[in-house]
């Protein structure tokens, strides 16, 4: 097979990787949670994301003979085992495993009031490697995932369930934020509305006191009631 017609052919199976992988994606992105299980779903997405696009890779890069053939040795060869031990060593690793722990032990989630080290702030974004905390100076703080999960943090949003009416709205991002942000405040007076994600839609958590478990519960009905006729109003929802 001439060179030109292995490139196109890798050219291609990445064109598809990348399709299927963000395809994936959204297809999980598309789900009303609540926080704790958006933490998790985001990990997930960009786990699954990642391994799809590297795996989409190596099938792309064996059709080239030299590649494919380096490839072969390694495997036929103990270098391998080496390879993988010096990769499982480094923080990086470390990192990543520690962000699969913060996501299904839920220490932090989006949109969390947290300190660390004396400095306060919100969780932004977790991802793969680090966790970003947005200060109220509007700086980030980036911290690698392997410190958060070892070090000592104050979580202030994390309280007792049965006090705490919450609902998660997915909005695109193509519509008026701001405008939704507003009118959901207006459904809430006691409670708090704010964006705890940006990527593919527009994550917005809806926050309400209650008094019990049974009264949130109830709340959180009412609350998903009044807005999907905010969405609707704001047109969000056809």
């Amino acid at each position: 097979m001439p060179f030109w017609h292995r490139l196109i052919v890798v050219a291609v199976v990445m064109f598809v990787t990348i399709v299927v992988a963000r395809l994936i994606d959204r297809r999980i992105a598309r789900r009303d949670l609540p926080p704790e299980a958006i933490t998790r779903y985001r990990i997930v997405r960009r786990s699954v994301t990642t391994t799809i696009i590297f795996i989409g890779l190596l099938t792309a890069l064996l059709v080239i003979p030299q590649v494919r053939a380096v490839a072969g040795g390694l495997l036929a060869s103990s270098a391998v085992l080496g390879i993988v031990v010096g990769f499982a060593s480094q923080r990086t690793l470390g990192n990543f495993v520690a962000g699969l722990l913060i996501a299904f032990t839920q220490p932090v989630r989006l949109g969390d009031d947290v300190v660390v080290e004396s400095t306060e702030g919100i969780v932004e974004e977790i991802g793969l490697i680090y966790t970003f905390v947005r200060t109220e100076n509007g700086d980030r703080l980036v911290i690698p995932n392997e410190k958060l999960a070892s070090d000592t943090i104050r979580n202030s949003t994390i309280r007792s369930r049965e006090k705490v009416a919450e609902i998660s709205l997915q909005v695109p991002l193509g519509k008026d934020l701001g405008a939704v942000v507003d009118r959901l405040r207006t459904t809430v007076p006691d409670g708090e509305v704010f964006v705890s994600d940006l990527s593919g839609n527009a994550t917005v958590v809806v926050r309400a006191p209650a008094a019990t478990r049974s009264s949130a519960e109830q709340r959180e009905r009412e609350l998903r009631l009044h807005a999907y006729e905010v969405l609707r109003a704001e047109g969000v929802y056809a």
